[in-house]
């Protein structure tokens, strides 16, 4: 702790520093005053030279020209005795130095004096020459003379002129004495202003002493007593602080002791609520990333050596990005909240006592249970019952803004000590496994194992030779023909897309399609297909002129549904190939559609007005119903294959397939089949007033130059 004189000695410093800023101050005003008064003398002397001028000016003009006047009969009629009367009466004014009237050729007639000793002399002086030629009144300054001249005219007959001079030294005169009076003054003032500043500083030095004295003994001492207290509360000790002491002291620095005391509570309570906040997700009221991660690495020590099992399930909530790209984030945050209260009445329920459950942050929960020594294979179990809860509880609809969401979640499970030793590669492992569970279709759950970490691998090497695939030429498009039932006519072609890789040969459309959904891929691939597939169809038109119009369809993934920006992606990629509207029919999945179904119907009316087609594809499995197709705009329905492939041995599936043609007839929605292999289906198909249908047995997906070849 530091000296009080150390603490003293810093507060002379201080007050010396302020009386040499008072004092280069008071120089400065010194210094200032003086400058001050230099020009108000100045602009002293300046305003009174321009008043006498003005002044000057205005009453000598006035009386030359009442001058002027009053000669104008005695010059006239050439009486010198009239003309000296008038201008020695002239010379009896203030400043007036001379009186000369002369004629129209400058030469003098009377100069105001009895014996005239001028007469007759021409003016020569250097004024002259102008107040001879000048036509009205005229001024003219000299060194030590105004001259005032004015002709003197009876009507316009000029007889001549008189000029006035006025003496200017005892203007000069005058202006010095008032100029020494005013300097005289300020220099009195200067004097009592420097008087006060002296008495002022004296003052201020007295000022400085007394509070030097009183720091000293009213501050400096208790801050020594406090400093202690000060010191307790910097080691953390914050409820060690005795206010004892106070109750001697009846003012403020009793009151600071107190409030010592009452802030090493303060502190104490919001030390607590800070390390909660540090370890507590705002939004949820759930343990955080900083939190769950101190937790497993206590558990995986408490657990070493084989002393337990622990299974980590790392969760994620399926399309959450949808939510907040359609309803908005405060809705987004509100079906967090509704999704973690699912999940820890879960993790309540089913997960054990000593389950621990955070959020991760965005829309990713974990949760460590925990399996015990002596029953191998429990924790495996449990974490499976958990894991198959949770996917059933989130998968119920959550209510939100007065709608309802449909969502899901894919978890991944991994196991402590079986898959991983630290806590770093247990949360890898858990990331990867859920991971493939969005790989698997989401909404389900999967266990680590070791071949994940290879299917990672290959995903990320496919990804990356994805991008920049179409540039190289290893993407293109095959067209599937699609027919007519009721006369056997080929009305149309789906565009499927195919990826020839340089080194892996043909890759599975359900493999690299789902790669770039999942990548985001697909909003660069999208316009790109779906440009060249106008292309071909419009070469198609050109192909079978005179013939029946083919339309093309196009699959759209769920996530340029999303976008919201698939309208005028359409629209720009009609206007550039210029094909007719209701010749491109797009398809879209039936999951795609019902997950909201308000922003996917907003986005078909659209569509379907400027005339594009839209298809619902893989009807019947997403689960929606034939109630959506009235809420849902859409032109057709593609029957799934997986109930087309067993109308001939399966009754169910073929009484599920008539209804389906029947209740789509009934609200004009045109009725496509697909996987078409067999004559059989085909003609029960067409039997049951099926519109359209595709399928092996019709026709295999071929290049472009290929199908254009069977339009011949």
């Amino acid at each position: 702790m530091k000296s009080p004189r150390g603490l003293q000695a810093k507060f002379l410093a201080i007050m010396g520093l302020a009386l040499a800023v008072v004092a280069v101050l008071i120089l400065l005003l010194l210094h200032r005053q003086e400058r001050i008064q230099s020009e108000v003398v100045g602009v002293s002397r300046d305003a009174m030279r321009d008043s006498f001028v003005a002044s000057l000016r205005r009453h000598g003009e006035g009386e030359v020209a009442q001058l002027a006047g009053s000669l104008t009969n005695p010059l006239y009629y050439f009486d010198l005795d009239a003309v000296g009367e008038l201008s020695r009466a002239a010379m009896t004014n203030p400043g007036v130095r001379y009186v000369v009237v002369y004629d129209n050729d400058g030469n003098v007639v009377h100069d105001g004096s009895e014996e005239i000793p001028s007469y007759g002399k021409r003016m020569d002086d250097p004024l002259a020459a102008k107040i001879v030629a000048a036509p009205a009144l005229l001024g003219q300054w000299g060194e030590n003379t105004f001259d005032v001249s004015a002709p003197i005219k009876i009507g316009q007959q000029r007889l001549g002129g008189v000029r006035v001079g006025y003496d200017l030294k005892a203007m000069r005169a005058y202006q010095d004495s008032a100029l020494q009076e005013l300097r005289r003054r300020l220099d009195a003032l200067g004097r009592l202003q420097l008087l006060w500043v002296g008495l002022l500083s004296l003052g201020l030095l007295a000022l400085g002493a007394a509070m030097l004295w009183l720091i000293q003994r009213w501050l400096v001492k208790p801050i020594r007593d406090l400093a202690e207290a000060a010191h307790a509360i910097e080691d953390g000790r914050f409820g060690q602080f005795d206010d004892s002491d106070a109750a001697r002291h009846n003012d403020e620095v009793g009151d600071l002791m107190r409030a010592f005391s009452r802030m090493s509570q303060s502190l104490a309570r919001h030390d607590r609520d800070i390390r909660r906040m540090a370890y507590t997700d705002s939004l949820t009221g759930l343990a955080n990333r900083l939190a769950f991660r101190e937790a497993l690495d206590e558990r995986l020590q408490q657990f070493g050596g084989g002393r337990g099992q622990l299974a980590l399930l790392f969760a994620d909530i399926d399309d959450f990005k949808r939510v907040n790209d359609t309803l908005g984030h405060d809705a987004g945050d509100e079906v967090l909240l509704q999704c973690a209260q699912r999940i820890a009445h879960t993790v309540e329920r089913v997960g054990g006592q000593r389950a621990l459950l955070a959020r991760f942050g965005g829309d990713e929960f974990v949760i460590l249970v925990e399996g015990g020594h002596h029953r191998p294979g429990e924790a495996r179990h449990l974490a499976t019952h958990l894991a198959e809860v949770l996917v059933t509880e989130l998968g119920q609809p959550i209510a939100v803004h007065e709608r309802q969401v449909f969502l899901g979640t894919s978890i991944g499970v991994t196991l402590y000590p079986e898959d991983a030793n630290g806590a770093t590669s247990l949360m890898k492992n858990g990331d990867i496994a859920m991971y493939q569970a969005k790989v698997a279709g989401k909404n389900c759950y999967r266990f680590y194992s070791r071949a994940m970490d290879q299917a990672v691998e290959r995903r990320v090497h496919l990804e990356h030779a994805l991008r920049g695939a179409w540039d190289r030429g290893e993407l293109s498009l095959v067209y599937q023909p699609v027919f007519r039932l009721g006369d056997g006519a080929m009305v149309g072609a789906e565009a499927l897309l195919r990826w020839k890789h340089p080194e892996q040969g043909l890759i599975a459309p359900s493999v690299f399609i789902d790669v770039a959904e999942q990548s985001g891929l697909i909003e660069t691939l999208g316009p790109q297909v779906l440009r060249a597939a106008c292309e071909d169809a419009v070469v198609w038109q050109r192909a079978r002129a005179g013939g029946e119009p083919l339309f093309v369809s196009v699959n759209v993934s769920p996530r340029q549904l999303r976008n919201g920006d698939l309208p005028n992606v359409v629209a720009a990629c009609l206007q550039e190939t210029r094909l007719p509207p209701w010749l491109l029919h797009l398809e879209l999945t039936e999951t795609a559609v019902i997950g909201d179904e308000v922003h996917a119907s907003a986005l078909l009316s659209r569509l379907r007005a400027s005339g594009v087609k839209v298809w619902l594809d893989d009807f019947g499995t997403g689960f929606s119903g034939l109630s959506h197709l009235r809420r849902v705009p859409v032109d057709g329905v593609k029957i799934d294959r997986s109930f087309v492939a067993d109308v001939l041995r399966d009754p169910d599936d073929l009484a599920l397939t008539t209804a389906i043609i029947a209740m789509a007839h009934s609200l004009g929605v045109t009725v496509v089949a697909e996987g078409v292999e067999k004559e059989g289906q085909y003609a029960v198909l067409r039997e049951r007033g099926c519109d359209l249908a595709q399928g092996y047995w019709l026709g295999h997906p071929v290049p472009a130059g290929e199908f254009l070849a069977l339009l011949a």
